[in-house]
């Protein structure tokens, strides 16, 4: 009986075909060996590993439920705080306490400070909303901070009340604040008044208009302007 042999071409191509089966498959197979998913688990969807799934966190390469306290919802991050209170509700050793709203005030959605904030025209003054009361020649800030309130343009804060800023000649109001003067360009401010500047020989007026410097090459000494 003849027997076919094979040429060693054919035996060639036989192992150089088994070779690329081998590599294509063999990552595949590794990488999924590599990757075990626990339950309540997934692939990750960038690179390798694995992550657990919304609601779930790792513990000792498991996947563990997230304890929902009552009253709260998942953030649905990974990072920071797993759950917030609802709306109404603030976290108090590990459990969401309803909010008691005092009077004039409204919940808030903040999980940080005490969960409400004063109404319009009230603020926060030991753990109530007071009425803001607001003095003669003052506005309302309408803000939940501070006294609730400010002196009007051309008035100072003085305890609770609003006084009238005496603006002497030779001076005008701060365009910003309102709520001081300052002296015309060319005087200076002395003992609550505006008095000329004497600007010695070989000097000007500087930028702010208050005070002087000397012209160049000269120096600026105790008793003017002088040549260096």
């Amino acid at each position: 009986m003849n027997r076919i042999q094979k040429s060693p071409v054919s035996n060639i191509c036989a192992l150089v075909l088994l070779a690329l089966l081998a590599a294509v498959h063999s990552p595949v197979f590794a990488q999924a060996d590599a990757v075990e998913v626990p339950e309540n688990g997934k692939p990750k969807q960038f690179g390798n590993g694995r992550e657990c799934n919304p609601g779930y966190r790792a513990v000792d390469g498991t996947c563990a439920a997230i304890e929902l306290p009552a009253n709260a919802y998942l953030t649905g991050t990974s990072s920071g705080s797993e759950w917030e209170c609802e709306r109404g509700y603030r976290e108090i050793n590990g459990v969401c306490t309803a909010v008691v709203v005092p009077a004039n005030a409204y919940p808030t959605n903040s999980p940080y400070g005490n969960g409400w904030r004063c109404g319009r025209g009230y603020r926060e003054l030991s753990g109530n909303c007071a009425a803001v009361k607001v003095p003669a020649n003052a506005y309302p800030t309408n803000t939940a901070y501070g006294r609730g309130w400010h002196c009007g343009r051309g008035y100072r804060q003085v305890d609770e009340t609003c006084v009238a800023i005496t603006v002497p000649p030779n001076a005008y109001l701060d365009a910003s604040r309102g709520d001081r003067w300052i002296c015309d360009r060319g005087y200076r401010a002395d003992k609550g008044t505006c008095v000329a500047l004497n600007v010695p020989a070989n000097a000007h007026l500087d930028y702010s208009g208050n005070d002087w410097d000397c012209n160049q090459p000269y120096r600026r000494g105790q008793a003017g302007c002088a040549q260096p």
